[in-house]
C-alpha cells in the first residue's frame, strides 16, 4: 500500500467511527425519549451514504410509533432535528443523521423514487420541464436521485417551505 492509499483508508475508518459514534449518541437520546413517552420500540443503527442512520422499529403495535411520525412526517422531522442537536451537543460537529420511525421514511423514499422516475419519463416524452409540488429537503433529494438515475437533470426552485423540484428535459 502506498502512503496515499493508507491515508485514505485511515480517513475512511475515522469517518466510519465518527458516524457510528453519532448513531450511538442518537440511539441513547431516542431511548430516553421512548422511555419518557412510555413507548415500546427497538433502535436500529446503520451508516448509509456517508451519514448515520437510526431507525425506531417495533414488532408489536406500530400504531404507538405513528404518534412519533405525525401527519405527513412532521413529528418525525422535528425529532430528527432534535436528535441532530443532541449529537451536535455531544460531538461539537453538525450531524446529517437520518431518522426513520416505523418504516415511514423507507416507504416515503420508495414512493418518491417512483414519482421522480415518472416525472423524468414525462419530461422525456413531452420535451417540457415538469414541476412537482413543494417538498421537504429529504423528499427533494430522493426525487433528484431518481431523476438522475433516469438520465435527466433536475433542480430545486422556490423558497422554503414552498421549494419544489423541476425535472428538465434532455
Amino acid at each position: 500500500m502506498t502512503e496515499g492509499t493508507t491515508s485514505a483508508a485511515a480517513e475512511g475508518a475515522d469517518t466510519l467511527t465518527r458516524l457510528e459514534q453519532e448513531g450511538e449518541i442518537a440511539a441513547d437520546y431516542l431511548e430516553g425519549l421512548l422511555d419518557i413517552a412510555d413507548l415500546d420500540g427497538d433502535i436500529d443503527m446503520d451508516v448509509e451514504a456517508d451519514r448515520a442512520s437510526v431507525s425506531i422499529i417495533s414488532d408489536t403495535n406500530s400504531r404507538d410509533l405513528q404518534k412519533l411520525v405525525g401527519r405527513d412526517g412532521e413529528v418525525l422531522e422535528a425529532l430528527q432535528e432534535l436528535t441532530r442537536l443532541a449529537v451536535h451537543r455531544e460531538t461539537g460537529d453538525r450531524s446529517r443523521l437520518m431518522l426513520d420511525i416505523a418504516g415511514y421514511r423507507a416507504r416515503k423514499r420508495a414512493e418518491l423514487s417512483e414519482l421522480g422516475a415518472k416525472a423524468a419519463a414525462e419530461a422525456k416524452s413531452s420535451g417540457e420541464a415538469v414541476r412537482l409540488k413543494p417538498m421537504t429537503p429529504f423528499e427533494r433529494k430522493v426525487v433528484h436521485d431518481a431523476v438522475k438515475a433516469a438520465g435527466l437533470r433536475s433542480e430545486s426552485e422556490g423558497e422554503e417551505p414552498q421549494r419544489f423540484v423541476v425535472v428538465l428535459p434532455a
